[in-house]
Formats: structure tokens, C-alpha cells, sequence
């Protein structure tokens, strides 16, 4: 697909970083890996990854404002687009060898808060390349994609995240989870946000649900999501989620369907 210059950066920045990446996975030193909370670690690769990006994109854009995981925030105006930037996605599989971690850079329209209008989920392990704009649609390698058209949680296969970091939520969370399990095929938690909603934007899974993300983990996702025909909300179909973290993606159908089936256990998403 031909994109925005904001676009290109976007992507070379992801390429670049993971490019570094692949220099630091499976020669971490335990020396370079540091817990910042309670199952939530950060390595000396994170904090490269994101200094590379955020010189990139900022070198790129100097009047915008970045926010990284890492604490790697720039920019005054708060006006300005802002990049929301998880510069390792995955960092316990990173640390531990499991090749499944991506790059992730998503950019709003304007402010922080403001809409979500670009995407990038770079995989450099497998070579997967994820992107999408505003209106543009969403592209893997190249090839347009879309959600699946399923009509229903039948036969459905979705993506979740276990609520490591915020285990006062896992009885709830786990309401959830099995009445999830009862109506669906299939159900899989590899540890990665960024990836997981590129997989629904790809038709590999039918969708996703989490509890507690931070804004980097699902900016970029949420537009490939978006992009490819899919629904992004909270918990009760809102458009909490950017705040609260507990996010909903997937198809229409099987949107419509997990939303009714978390209102029909009385979960609120405020509540969460």
C-alpha cells in the first residue's frame, strides 16, 4: 500500500528497532533484565528499542508528541499528534527466548487522547508486517486484510491476556474467560497484545479481550482492527477502553456477542 509520510517513518522506525531487537534475543544477560512491578519486566533492549523510535519519529516530526512505555515522553504542545509507542511488545517472551514479541508505534490525530489515525505492528522474528491509516484499510506484507464474517461465537477462535499485573481482577476476569470457553472452539494467550489484535485484523483470530492494557499495548492494534472492519470497544461497547484498559476487539457479529455475553453476567466495565 502507498501511505502518509508519517506512515513510512512509522514503519522504518519498527523495522529499525526490531532490527536492534534481534541483536539482544536469546544473549540477554539476567544483568539486563530488571522487574519495574509485580510480573512486569523491562530489559536494556526495551529502553534501545524505544530511544531508536523515538529519535526516529521525533527526527521525522519534531513538533509531535511521543509517549513511550518506557518513559521516553516528549513534546509541549498538547495538540500535536502524539505517537503511542510500545518499542517491545512481549518483553517476557523476549527475555525467555519465546519468539513471539513486535514493535508496536500507533499516532493519533492529535493529543494524546485524541483519535487514533495510524498503526504499525512489526513481527521481526517472522517477518510479519502489519499496518494501517484512517480510512486507508489495514494490510499485512502488503495484502489487504479484513476480519472474519462470522456470525456468532460458534466455531470462534479468540485471543486473551491473563491479568498477571492485576491479579485483585482475576475472579472477575475469569467469570469471564469461562463463559467465553463455553461457546467458543478455541481460545489462546501467547503474550502479546500488539500481535493479538494484528491477528484479528488478519482473520487469524475472531477476536480478542483483555483486561488492564496501557495505551501503548493496543494504539497501533486498535487501528488495524479498525481498519479491517472490526469493532474496538470496552467491556459494555463503549469507548472507555482507551482509559480504562479493558478492551474488546473483533468482528461485528462476535463484538455484539461477547458484549452481550458480559452484560448477561452483570459485569460493568467501570466495575472491572
Amino acid at each position: 500500500m502507498e501511505g502518509s509520510r508519517a506512515l513510512e517513518s512509522a514503519v522504518e522506525a519498527a523495522r529499525r528497532a526490531g532490527d536492534l531487537l534481534l541483536g539482544y534475543f536469546g544473549s540477554l544477560d539476567p544483568s539486563e533484565v530488571e522487574e519495574k512491578g509485580r510480573n512486569d519486566v523491562v530489559s536494556r533492549a526495551d529502553r534501545e528499542s524505544e530511544a531508536l523510535v523515538k529519535e526516529i519519529l521525533l527526527g521525522a516530526f519534531p513538533g509531535d508528541l511521543f509517549i513511550g512505555e518506557e518513559g521516553g515522553a516528549a513534546g509541549s504542545d498538547a495538540d500535536a499528534p502524539a505517537w503511542i509507542v510500545d518499542p517491545l511488545d512481549g518483553t517476557a517472551n523476549f527475555v525467555r527466548g519465546f519468539p513471539h514479541w513486535a514493535v508496536s508505534i500507533g499516532r493519533t490525530a492529535g493529543g494524546r487522547g485524541g483519535e487514533l489515525v495510524l498503526g504499525v505492528v512489526w513481527d521481526p522474528v517472522k517477518k510479519d508486517l502489519f499496518v494501517a491509516e484512517k480510512g486507508a484499510g489495514s494490510f499485512r506484507n502488503g495484502h489487504r486484510v479484513r476480519v472474519p464474517r462470522r456470525p456468532g461465537l460458534a466455531g470462534a477462535a479468540l485471543a486473551t491476556g491473563f491479568p498477571f499485573r492485576i491479579q485483585a481482577r482475576i475472579d472477575t476476569y475469569l467469570r469471564i474467560f469461562k463463559a467465553v470457553f463455553l461457546e467458543v472452539q478455541s481460545i489462546r494467550r501467547a503474550g502479546s497484545a500488539a500481535l493479538d489484535l494484528a491477528y484479528v485484523s488478519a482473520g487469524i483470530f475472531d477476536g480478542f479481550f483483555e483486561l488492564g492494557l496501557s495505551p501503548w499495548d493496543s494504539a497501533a492494534g486498535a487501528v488495524l482492527v479498525s481498519e479491517s472492519g472490526g469493532v474496538v470497544t470496552d467491556f459494555d461497547g463503549g469507548g472507555a477502553w482507551r482509559e480504562r484498559g479493558n478492551l474488546l476487539a473483533a468482528g461485528p457479529l462476535v463484538h455484539a456477542a461477547l458484549v452481550k455475553l458480559v452484560a448477561d453476567l452483570g459485569v460493568r466495565d467501570a466495575e472491572l
